[in-house]
């Protein structure tokens, strides 16, 4: 699966990036991980470790770990980066959701 086929498999999706090796994205994998269940089918979620995605971190220009980027109908709509309060990110996601 390309990564444009990954942003655009339901009309709402959550793209985290993150590093195996970074404390903030360890801390923030049950975060994303509860936010997935709460989320269902309604929006997909994927996580990309950055060192075995290179070329997309390249492409999309992720900086810093971990990276948020919410699409919605393929399009970039939202952006943030560092740990965040799960509700604040499960909101921002169902915000863009139709």
């Amino acid at each position: 699966m390309t990564y444009q086929d990954l942003i655009n498999s339901k009309a709402t999706v959550l793209v985290e990036f993150y590093a195996s090796w970074c404390p903030h994205c360890r801390r923030m994998m049950p975060v994303v991980e509860q936010i997935r269940e709460l989320l269902g089918d309604r929006a997909d979620v994927y996580q990309l470790d950055v060192d075995e995605n290179k070329a997309t971190v390249d492409e999309v220009g992720v900086q810093s770990m971990p990276t948020f980027i919410i699409y919605s109908h393929g399009k970039e709509v939202w952006r943030r980066s560092g740990e965040m309060d799960g509700e604040v990110l499960l909101g921002k996601v169902e915000s863009y959701m139709n």
